[in-house]
């Protein structure tokens, strides 16, 4: 215990920056070869000679306009080896002990750190010590980005074990875990109780709203006429109604009598989270059955009924001159499809609604023709998601990407449809919705864009390339 309380004291003290300090030294010598030409000297020297490393150690900055293709560790290993070859060491293998090089390219936009073997750090750091420069130089500050990035190679290279982030973290966790394991447990169980009581009064609601029109949705079924499609349909899926419900009952009274403590465990979490998912899709199915009982006979209360069908679709229609006006939809062929698309069906759902108001069609062909008109609306969003993802994506992988990420989103929100009489009958994820097809375009463009940019500032690169021969110098480079 006194081992362990000590360390733990030793890291509280590198935590507030009071443990036991290492030796500090400034360079030993500064070297700057600004063959690039970027860099304002009489700021840079000035700073870099400031500088406190952990250890002796002589800095090198190097500095070269060059390509994004360039491999950029051969070519401060090639300009090494011709201008200043002490920075090799004497076997010609490694660079030179007690060395330090912060080199980067302006125009190919790759940075790189070399470091000899008594150094070294790992890749983490390296890549540490090129991202603290990376911000800076994105914004051409190039002295100040040098400053920063030789200040963390510093503070990074022969770092104390109590200084390391390693240490400092998993001394950190057993100390919390020793002191404060009661407190991060309890905020676990805190959490899940809320977890558990969000679901609860979800599953309570419509649990509460299924039972009082169990008898009223038992005489709806019966009442459906069965020599109709639709109605056929969804008495199938009436058929296992009860058995659900009973299900869900059988899950209503075990959750109720879970105890607080006991909600607050994850396994019980799961199970109020069933009940609430249970109880809404009997909810969402009963009133599905009273939407097609009302609107095959033309009973009473039918004009809502079918408004709840068809308000989707006019929603979606809706929504397409936004969708169509975007700048990258800008000359495609689905654009004017879509437009025409929606001016036409507009007027046909119109048209629809006063026919079967009218009662010179059935109420079968209404929801036929409503059907149709969402498979259309469908067939093209599907086409204009395709050209979109065409246009925006630069690779294969790209494309597939955008494709399963707005397919996943599709397949989620196919549950906002399930308490329509298509959306039950056909399942909601056959069609596409306008809504669906923005938020899932917008989620992938947005991942590709993120991937993209962790390609081009990240990807550490450590190899010499070819004439770098059997050179093995601790050291990588990326881009920024």
């Amino acid at each position: 215990m006194k081992k362990f309380l000590g360390i733990l004291a030793l890291t509280i003290m590198a935590i507030v920056g009071i443990a036991p300090a290492a030796t500090a030294a400034t360079p030993t010598e500064v070297v700057i070869e600004d063959t690039a030409g970027v860099l304002y000297q009489p700021q840079l020297l000035p700073a870099l000679e400031k500088i406190n490393f952990h250890k002796p150690t002589k800095v090198a900055v190097y500095t070269r306009n060059g390509t994004k293709s360039d491999n950029f560790n051969e070519e401060v290993l090639r300009y090494a080896r011709v201008n200043h070859p002490e920075w090799i060491s004497a076997d010609g293998q490694k660079w030179a002990d007690g060395l330090f090089i912060f080199a980067f390219d302006p125009v190919g936009r790759q940075v790189g750190t070399y470091m000899g073997e008594d150094r070294k750090v790992s890749l983490q750091k390296r890549e540490a010590i090129q991202d603290a420069a990376k911000k800076l130089f994105v914004e051409a500050q190039w002295t100040d980005g040098t400053i920063a990035g030789v200040k963390k190679g510093a503070s990074l290279i022969n770092q104390p074990w109590y200084l390391s982030l390693g240490f400092i973290i998993t001394a950190s966790i057993a100390g919390g875990v020793a002191l404060l394991g009661f407190g991060a447990r309890a905020v676990v169980r805190s959490n899940n109780r809320k977890k558990a009581t969000e679901h609860l009064k979800r599953g309570d609601t419509a649990y509460s709203s299924v039972s009082f029109a169990l008898d009223v949705t038992e005489l709806n079924a019966k009442t459906i006429p069965e020599s109709s499609t639709y109605g056929a349909l969804v008495l199938e899926k009436y058929r296992d109604f009860s058995t659900r419900y009973h299900e869900a009952s059988t899950l209503n009274q075990q959750v109720h009598s879970l105890t607080q403590k006991e909600l607050s465990k994850g396994a019980n979490v799961k199970l109020v989270g069933k009940y609430a998912d249970l109880a809404t899709e009997l909810d969402d199915l009963d009133d599905v059955i009273a939407d097609t009982n009302t609107l095959l006979n033309r009973f009473a209360g039918w004009e809502g009924a079918w408004d709840r069908q068809s308000q989707a679709l006019f929603n979606d229609l809706n929504q397409l001159p936004a969708l169509i006006s975007q700048p990258e939809a800008q000359g495609m062929p689905t654009t004017t499809s879509l437009a025409s698309l929606h001016a036409q069906r507009t007027q046909s759902l119109q048209q629809l609604a006063a026919d079967f108001q009218s009662e010179l069609i059935s109420p079968e062909v209404a929801l036929d023709q409503l059907r149709d008109i969402r498979a259309e609306l469908t067939g093209m969003l599907q086409q204009h998601s395709e050209l979109m993802i065409n246009k925006y994506a630069k690779t294969s992988s790209e494309k597939q990407h955008m494709r399963d990420t707005m397919d996943l989103n599709r397949r989620n929100d196919a549950q906002l449809g399930r308490s329509t009489i298509l959306g039950s009958v056909y399942g909601w994820n056959m069609f596409y919705s306008v809504h669906s097809f923005n938020h899932g375009y917008t989620t992938a463009r947005q991942q590709v864009d993120t991937s993209r940019s962790s390609s081009s500032s990240g990807g550490s690169s450590s190899g010499y390339g070819s004439s770098g021969g059997s050179f093995s110098g601790s050291g990588s480079s990326s881009s920024f």
